[in-house]
């Protein structure tokens, strides 16, 4: 039977691929075949070198999403480098932490244009070419505060809801066209981003108490969720948000 998870000959774009949950996505699409543009602030020659090491193409494309100037030139590099742009992971992310009563301007503005509006005109210069060639999938990397309210990261809040809106939105125009555009809302995950709260005895045990699997979550996790999505087994589906948590929301 044909592997419908398969994804060789297929080209990807992983925004924040350097480290935790952009690495393991840019492995586990690399693992299923496909070959990796590697898009981050500073250069991930890691996961290049990661990727490489399982026989898939790999190249780095140094991009700083806090601006949408270098949207453009990451699609257009991807594809002259790795001869195609089949899939878009829009992973790159940032957060701000204040009491909302203090919540600077800059800090709102510096996490809307990363996880927001990036996301979005990303998704544009990519969504462009791969409805131009009939075929593409498109997934963004949402939140748990896509659904929740959080506490004193009001700008991360707005845009991770956004980006569940948007993920609706380019949808409804896009599923007709070939192109699926559906999002995954990571829970909890171990990675260097929380460190802290892992290491902090009191928390830690109060968040493993909330989730119903008893665990954190592997990076790992996630890029099996995302090799799913990139993947003819999910043809059908489109503006889903995927909720990948251990059970977090079902409590």
């Amino acid at each position: 039977m044909t592997n419908i998870f398969d994804l060789g000959g297929k080209v990807a774009i992983v925004t924040g691929a350097n480290t935790g949950i952009g690495q393991a996505i840019a492995l586990s699409l690399a693992q299923a075949g496909a070959d990796i543009a590697a898009v981050g602030r500073t250069p991930a020659q890691e996961t290049v070198e990661k990727v490489r090491a399982l026989g898939r193409k790999a190249e780095i494309v140094s991009a700083d999403l806090s601006s949408i100037e270098p949207v453009q030139r990451v699609v257009d590099e991807t594809i002259d480098k790795l001869g195609g742009l089949d899939i878009l992971i829009n992973n790159a992310g940032i957060i701000r932490r204040a009491d909302s009563v203090d919540f600077s301007e800059a800090d709102w503005d510096a996490v809307i244009d990363t996880n927001l509006k990036a996301t979005f005109f990303l998704a544009q210069a990519a969504g462009r070419h791969m409805l131009a060639q009939g075929s593409g999938k498109i997934v963004n990397i949402a939140s748990l505060l896509s659904f929740q309210g959080g506490i004193r990261v009001p700008s991360y809040t707005a845009s991770k809801s956004g980006v569940a809106g948007l993920t609706k939105l380019l949808a409804n125009e896009w599923a007709a066209k070939g192109v699926n555009v559906n999002a995954i809302a990571p829970g909890y995950i171990a990675t260097n981003n929380t460190a802290a709260l892992q290491a902090d005895e009191t928390r830690n045990r109060q968040i493993q108490e909330r989730i119903p699997a008893g665990r954190w979550g592997e990076a790992s996790d996630i890029g099996g969720a995302a090799v799913f999505l990139s993947s003819s087994a999910a043809n059908y589906i489109h503006g889903h948000v995927l909720a990948v948590d251990g059970g977090w929301l079902a409590r």
